[in-house]
């Protein structure tokens, strides 16, 4: 069944709470947002994840995004939200925060090009690592994508190629980054009251971890450089990626058991989250990430800040949806589920921050949420921008279906107004409410197995395909429910 109701809508009258925030009580003090993003599922621990994550976030506001409220730090650190940033853009209206703080981040740089890992410069932090200066070029591709604005991608790109061409001149050695400082912070340790692992099987080399963020970041400039009408640089940073990725492969990856390096869930993610995979290998590749994480760690999560923030998508998007599932909703150590059930409000600075040493041991951090909440909103609820526009202009939906969930509710408002997805199934039976602002435009993706069947004439449908299993609908302005 196809129900069309047409737009009748686009006022939003006051701003909207997520549900599952609407019993907390108290006073946050946070930089004036509006919240933007509602969530809410069948499965209450994915509910409470979230509502911890909205808690922690806000209270992590204040004219930069900090990574600690609560006690004597409370510092802008770069890595905390290279990829949380783009997570946090569903809940909050943060686009003049971030883009105020990549202001910041140039200004923290020195005449070299270094940029201090901690901005603005409270502590002044000039390591010449990769990963945390990484969110310099992230959080100015997710102003791009979700917000629309590319005036930082304009404004700051002479200091990101300063920054570029100074790491490449001081620390890459036949076209690998050898530079590496944190490492995969925050892997779960194997002992409670550890802080970070001590185990060299649990840790990731420095050089795979600089070389595979670094190589994004060039893609990144690719892309950037296209925006500022510079092909001839454009060119250059593909020339150079492209020799970066043959000489990364040459050192780090064996053919013979498709591993990278001493084979880590991150080393194996971050190679293939970023393209450094050898085409023909990316199954392999992917095979081993799910049985080290099945085998080795139990259904568990395996990796620190780096590999967190590709982890759930990359298991999703390459077929393990059930196993990322598991992570989600996991009770045991290490687990955000571990942390609730341990009295947690916000999300621990560690997996095991009911144990570890004091020294280091925040209750209230965002790090470890990695690409979460991205995940709740783009694969669970199924809103995504669609990548050959911006800001929402043309949205994909197409929602994931993990066996062991029955209902999603997702809202979120974006800059051409309200966009909802909200479904239920029983087995192959599934409803699924739609909403498309005005200006706006979708593409639809449900899987084949639920038996829906749309006419090409229907009202608001443009197209009506098939593809790889899917019904592709093309879809315009409005309200709309699929029914099976």
């Amino acid at each position: 069944m196809f129900v069309y109701h047409g737009f009748r809508y686009i006022e939003i009258t006051g701003v909207r709470r997520a549900p599952s925030v609407s019993d907390i009580s108290g006073k946050v003090v946070y930089d004036r947002m509006e919240t933007i993003g509602t969530f809410e599922t069948s499965e209450e621990l994915l509910n409470k994840i979230h509502r911890n994550a909205y808690w922690g976030i806000r209270g992590n506001y204040r004219g930069m995004p900090t990574d600690c409220p609560q006690r004597d730090e409370r510092l802008g650190w770069l890595g905390d939200r290279t990829t949380g940033a783009y997570g946090e853009s569903f809940i909050f209206g943060n686009a003049l925060l971030y883009k105020k703080w990549l202001a910041d981040i140039e200004e923290s740089m020195d005449e070299q090009g270094r940029i201090s890992d901690v901005s603005p410069r409270y502590w002044t932090l000039w390591l010449d690592d990769v990963t945390w200066p990484a969110a310099y070029f992230y959080v100015a591709d997710m102003l791009y994508n979700q917000f629309g604005d590319d005036y930082s991608i304009r404004m700051r790109y002479p200091s990101m190629k300063k920054w570029l061409y100074h790491m490449m001149d001081d620390h890459m050695q036949d076209n690998i980054i050898v530079r590496d400082i944190y490492g995969d912070w925050c892997m779960p340790p194997e002992s409670p009251e550890l802080i970070h692992s001590e185990d060299p099987a649990r840790k990731t080399r420095g050089e795979v971890l600089s070389t595979t963020v670094f190589y994004s970041i060039l893609e990144l400039m690719q892309k950037f450089a296209a925006i500022n009408g510079l092909g001839d640089d454009a060119a250059e940073y593909a020339r150079i990626a492209a020799d970066m990725k043959e000489a990364y492969n040459r050192r780090f990856f064996d053919p013979a058991t498709a591993r990278y390096d001493n084979n880590t869930v991150t080393a194996n993610m971050l190679s293939l989250r970023l393209g450094l995979v050898p085409e023909g290998f990316e199954e392999r590749v992917f095979k081993n990430i799910v049985e080290k994480t099945e085998v080795d760690c139990s259904g568990h999560v395996s990796v620190g800040v780096l590999g967190i923030q590709h982890l759930m998508r990359g298991l999703t998007h390459n077929g393990a949806l059930e196993l990322a599932y598991k992570i989600a909703t996991n009770e045991t150590y290490p687990s955000w589920g571990y942390m609730i059930n341990n009295g947690a409000t916000t999300i621990w600075e560690l997996w095991n921050g009911d144990t570890a040493d004091p020294a280091m041991n925040s209750r209230n951090h965002v790090m470890l949420l990695g690409d979460l909440l991205i995940w709740f909103y783009e694969d669970l609820a199924g809103i995504r921008n669609d990548p050959t526009a911006t800001a929402f202009k043309k949205i994909v939906m197409a929602p994931v279906f993990p066996e062991r969930l029955e209902h999603v509710h997702a809202t979120y408002q974006s800059p051409y107004g309200l966009i909802e997805s909200s479904w239920k199934r029983s087995g192959n039976s599934l409803t699924w409410h739609v909403t498309i602002p005005a200006n706006s435009s979708a593409t639809v993706k449900i899987p084949a197995r639920f038996g829906i069947h749309i006419s090409p004439d229907a009202p608001g449908v443009r197209s009506v395909a098939e593809d790889e299993g899917d019904l592709v609908i093309e879809i315009g302005s409005g309200r709309y429910t699929f029914s099976s």
